[in-house]
């Protein structure tokens, strides 16, 4: 029982506390309520994970609640694709159900409140309302319209619910308290006027009650025991409660909510704002193009449902906020995937490889395992031929010692079948290589028990029969951003941190066994990665998806970038000590063009950031970084950071740094004028020629 205990989440232990207190288990009930105005997303999947696995702990009902309320941004497609996602992830809802449903009572009940002197139709401006509303430091006053009288209220709210009035002329306010604490309980919104057709009710409502006030009281009467709602909502709660404390009958369960963090996720953005965006500028090719985080972008690509059900399941259920590496979701998948994919060969940069001693007319059929962690998988066969394709970086001329693979006068084993040596190879007119020429050992087949059969070699090789490979596209797929945090920089667009390379369109070949392959039918196509049927497939094209390669090209990238920069730091120690100035100039350039090198927007803030400080070496390390990065500007750097560089650099003893921070400052206008009585200053001191040339140039 201890160790079951020390399992729980705290979402858990709430549940099993209010069970111990005597809350009847027969009455607890959950629901996953989505907003149907945007396709769900990776960040979705923590909270349907949470709430129908406490339906399945407990063998409680969770109802799928569509809380419609906003008309102007839902739709129909929204919903079908919601209830698409849930299926696939393999959960079932007890009831479905729509905040739509209760527009009656939800109205009777304002109707109830305005009579209990509880709400008051306000006319003023959302300007002017935001004004009288206060700050967080300043508590609000109170409106023109909050003492209107009773029948007034209900004339008008009535007047509203007819569509006898245009938008934006009048809202409906809860009466709390204008001086409240909670800048939401400073008299909320209830209702507002909205002439929309609602994909439900139709035109039937020309009022539609905010969010705040139909969530919690759509708890109420489908009777939810626990709302579960993520950490955003923690301020909401007094709300939520208030508004119930209004209908409360004590017969019946009161719904308490209670908050998680929710998932956050690097590399990407999900903000349904944002998404909503990417689809509508035709950045990505719909809410299911492989790149998205949604549920259907990640079932298109590959993804299974497993994978990020057991995702969801180590991420665990928290009180606190945290970011989550999106290599964990894809280590997910790639365990899932090991155990079920079936291995096949494909090879997506051709090039011609002839085996010049391999009989023109023979032809074999050669035993491929098809899953080694799948015994009960078994076997297959590929046919073989003299000609075949191979991946063209998989050889090279020459090669140095540690190159694993084809070159000229080494030997490596084609997967499943022979072992074969580099002779030669044939060049077009521009000198770029045709075809490769190799010989083969007859008796060296991979199975066959020969001596030579046994013989150990470098590398293996994947690779393609010719005359019997299947065309097939090949979509490469990548991460759909560059930075870990594309939406969380200051005045930067998330948009400015687009992954160039995040889809590339290539023309692969395929062994025949792939020729009836189904829409989303999964492979590991060997060294490779894994693949994905893609949805666009006929009968007379094949296309694939890549999901996910076979290891974490982000985290080696990551972790090469970072090496990268402290090794260049090293490089600085090395240009300053250097007394050539031939010598010095190389060591510079290598420094440049790594600095260049470096994606990691947030990587490179951090180390300018990072080397402010009182050394002459780091403060030439960031002034470089700045000058000669394209992924960072002036205006990127905090304001606060950017002075100190600038005013520890035109201090600096060292020429190198003066002169940087001079040509950064030519670069930001703005500060140069703030600097405009230090530059001042040290024109008149300053002794080296190439700075004074510099100050020269400054227009104040």
């Amino acid at each position: 029982m201890s160790t079951e205990e020390k399992s729980l989440h705290f979402i858990e232990q709430i549940i099993e506390d209010s069970l111990s207190n005597g809350f009847p288990q027969d009455k607890l009930r959950f629901r996953f309520p989505p907003e149907p105005n945007g396709y769900l997303h990776i960040g979705h999947a923590k909270s349907i994970c949470l709430n129908f696995g406490l339906g399945l702990k407990y063998n409680a009902p969770v109802n799928l609640r569509f809380d419609d309320t906003n008309p102007a941004k839902e739709e129909q497609e929204y919903v079908d694709a919601i209830k698409e996602d849930l299926k696939w992830l393999g959960f079932n809802w007890t009831e479905e159900l729509y905040s739509s449903d209760y527009f009656k009572q939800l109205y009777e009940w304002a109707v109830a409140m305005i009579k209990n002197g509880k709400a008051y139709i306000d006319s003023q401006s959302s300007e002017e309302m935001a004004i009288q509303k206060g700050t967080p430091t300043q508590p609000g006053v109170d409106g023109p319209y909050r003492n209107r009288s009773i029948e007034e209220n209900i004339s008008l709210f009535e007047g509203m619910k007819n569509g006898d009035f245009p938008e934006g002329s009048h809202v409906l306010r809860a009466k709390i308290d204008m001086k409240s604490t909670n800048m939401l309980m400073r008299d909320p919104l209830m209702y507002r006027i909205l002439h929309r057709h609602h994909h439900r009710t139709g035109n039937d409502w020309n009022i539609y009650p905010m969010y705040d006030y139909a969530h919690g009281e759509s708890d109420y009467i489908e009777q939810i025991s626990h709302s579960i709602c993520t950490l955003e909502f923690v301020m909401h709660r007094e709300l939520y409660d208030w508004f119930l404390d209004q209908i409360y009958d004590e017969s019946k369960v009161r719904p308490h909510q209670y908050e998680f963090a929710r998932l956050n996720l690097n590399y990407t953005v999900m903000s349904k704002r944002k998404l909503l965006q990417l689809v509508q500028e035709n950045i990505v090719n719909g809410w299911d193009d492989p790149r998205m985080p949604t549920i259907s972008g990640l079932r298109r690509r590959g993804y299974t449902a497993n994978s990020i059900r057991k995702f969801c399941d180590i991420i665990g259920v928290a009180k606190r906020e945290n970011i989550i590496d999106f290599s964990l979701l894809e280590f997910c998948l790639r365990e899932d995937l090991n155990k079920k994919a079936p291995r096949v060969m494909a090879v997506l940069d051709p090039i011609k490889l002839v085996i010049t001693n391999y009989p023109e007319d023979k032809e074999e059929w050669l035993e491929a395992e098809n899953n080694q962690e799948d015994v009960s998988a078994g076997f297959r066969k590929v046919p073989f031929s003299r000609e075949l394709y191979i991946e063209r970086d998989d050889f090279l001329e020459e090669a140095p010692a540690k190159f694993f693979r084809l070159s000229l006068g080494r030997d490596v084993r084609l997967k499943n079948g022979y072992i074969i040596k580099g002779e030669s190879v044939v060049k077009d007119a521009a000198g770029t290589i045709t075809e490769i020429h190799v010989t083969y050992d007859e008796d060296s087949r991979s199975g066959s028990g020969s001596e030579a059969s046994q013989r150990k070699v470098a590398g293996t090789l994947h690779w393609v029969s010719i005359k019997h490979a299947i065309e097939t596209e090949v979509r490469l797929y990548d991460r759909l951003f560059i930075d870990e945090a594309p939406d969380s920089h200051k005045e930067k667009n998330f948009l400015e941190f687009m992954n160039p390379d995040s889809l590339q369109i290539v023309k692969g070949f395929v062994e025949p066994s792939l020729a009836t392959v189904q829409s989303d039918e999964k492979f590991q196509f060997q060294r490779l990665g894994y693949f994905n049927v893609d949805k666009d497939t006929t009968e007379g094209k094949i296309v694939f998806n890549r999901t996910v390669g076979l290891k974490d090209a982000w985290e080696e990238k990551g972790k090469k970038e970072e090496n990268l920069l402290m090794n260049t730091q090293k490089e600085i120690n090395k240009y300053v000590k250097e007394k050539d100035e031939n010598s010095a100039n190389l060591i510079l350039n290598t420094i440049i063009d790594n600095i260049r090198s470096i994606d990691n927007y947030s990587l490179i803030i951090q180390t300018i950031v990072k080397n402010i400080k009182n050394d002459n070496n780091s403060l030439l390390f960031s002034n470089l970084i700045l000058h000669h990065s394209n992924k960072v500007h002036v205006k990127d750097i905090e304001e606060e950071s950017l002075t100190k560089l600038y005013t520890m650099s035109l201090k600096s003893q060292m020429a190198a740094v003066r002169i940087l921070a001079i040509q950064n400052l030519q670069n930001d206008l703005n500060n140069l004028n703030l600097f405009e009585t230090q530059l001042s200053e040290l024109k008149k001191n300053e002794k080296i020629e190439k700075v004074l040339e510099l100050l020269n140039e400054l227009k104040f």
